[in-house]
């Protein structure tokens, strides 16, 4: 089917929908909206992706910013902080694309926060990138998914485990939509391989939950058997409390391994790492990739921590901590969706949206993790790999699957 058509189908009103006119001044600036939780369960994540906007701002914006028309546009931030707040998220983006004007967004981290916002963007026609792994089972026009989908992060590890033995899965989740509908995929996909449901588990959160003891004790007589996994899909800083828990009740990578679809090196810098060397994780992208490319991200990221600014922009960085930073896979999205954009925009000549989503179609861009290509469906086809936490708190990449096509649908990876 093609694309069109699926909009179509899926997506009756963003035919109505108004394009709207983004502000570029007479200073030859455009801006550029960052929709990201600065405070709430969400900011120990979602900060570093607004920090990393503002360096790839500062970066494009030093070799000559974004070339239309003969010109030269500086990427003008506007930053707002929605406050892990999922409803302030709408009203947000409401802001950015009716009241600022912007040309496109960067932002949001937990589904819940997107689909918030997914009728925003529809309704006034404007462009979301969105750079955390999710769910799928969504496709919008005004969207484009530059993260891992559940083809590309939950199936691989998944696989891995059931390749290493393991033959029971506990399923532990922040209570919303990401994690209730990858585990729904995640128990059907083990049943077609065999698991019974009697080997499955699957047990929610809520967002900032913070006692574990009791969840942490049925995961230890789960394992007791050995054979047993962790496949976890918590997010924010409820995972701090869990796996302080799980390290205190004895559980190790070695009796019971957690697979973690929302842990990066970002993440592990407020957890116990030594501890939980092991365990693992699966993106499309891990700091320690020894690539040309990464090496230049890694120590210019480094640079502009130290002096954060956005060059030729009147916009004044603040609340920026240099201390014991790293780069994750979410970052480095975030980054590579700036960069996509950009050559969309240059290769339509325009800021209209509806020109440079179709541009950006086929676009391509060398990355750390190597080449991002975007698809038809709105997904990136990037590498993908499994990594093991060291005690550092990096990871070890001990599987590597090339050029995986996101997939949205489940439908269609599911037989």
């Amino acid at each position: 089917m093609k694309i069109t058509s699926l909009f179509k189908t899926l997506l009756p009103s963003a035919a109505l929908a108004t394009s709207l006119t983004f502000s570029a001044t007479a200073a030859e600036t455009v801006k550029v909206g960052v929709l990201h939780s600065l405070s709430g369960t969400m900011a120990i994540s979602e900060t570093s992706l607004k920090d990393v906007l503002l360096f790839t701002f500062d970066e494009i914006n030093k070799t000559g910013g974004v070339k239309v028309g003969g010109k030269n546009y500086m990427i003008e931030p506007v930053v707002v902080d929605p406050a892990s707040n999922w409803p302030l998220f709408a009203e947000k983006a409401e802001q950015l694309l009716v009241k600022d004007k912007v040309a496109v967004v960067f932002g949001c981290w937990t589904s819940v926060s997107r689909k918030s916002c997914l009728p925003v963007f529809e309704r006034n026609n404007g462009l979301l990138f969105y750079p955390v792994q999710y769910e799928g089972e969504e496709l919008s026009k005004n969207i484009f998914y530059t993260a891992e989908a559940v083809n590309q992060q939950a199936i691989p590890p998944v696989d891995y485990m059931l390749a290493e033995g393991k033959k029971k899965f506990y399923l532990l989740g922040s209570d919303y939509v990401y994690p209730r509908t990858t585990n729904k995929i995640l128990k059907q996909y083990l049943k077609m391989k065999g698991i019974p449901d009697e080997d499955i588990i699957e047990i929610y959160t809520p967002f900032g939950h913070t006692d574990y003891q009791t969840i942490v004790a049925a995961i230890k007589k789960f394992a007791a058997g050995g054979k047993a996994c962790v496949i976890s899909t918590l997010n924010g800083d409820t995972n701090i409390p869990f796996f302080k828990e799980f390290a205190n009740a004895g559980l190790t990578s070695e009796n019971c391994p957690v697979v973690s679809f929302s842990i990066s090196e970002d993440e592990f810098r407020g957890l116990p790492a030594k501890q939980l060397a092991g365990h693992l994780g699966c993106w499309t992208y891990f700091m320690s990739i020894k690539s040309p490319e990464n090496t230049k991200f890694v120590k210019d990221f480094e640079a502009w921590l130290k002096e954060p600014k956005v060059t030729g922009v009147d916009y004044k960085v603040t609340g920026v901590d240099a201390k014991g930073r790293v780069t994750c896979s979410p970052m480095n999205l975030s980054r590579i969706g700036v960069y996509l954009w950009k050559q969309a925009v240059e290769k339509a000549g325009t800021f209209d949206v509806d020109a440079v989503r179709t541009a950006l179609i086929g676009q391509k861009f060398k990355g750390p993790a190597g080449e991002s290509v975007m698809q038809e469906n709105h997904h990136l086809v990037n590498n993908v790999f499994i990594g093991e936490t060291l005690p550092t708190g990096q990871f070890k990449i001990i599987k590597t699957f090339n050029a995986v096509a996101g997939e949205p649908f489940s439908e269609k990876f599911l037989k």
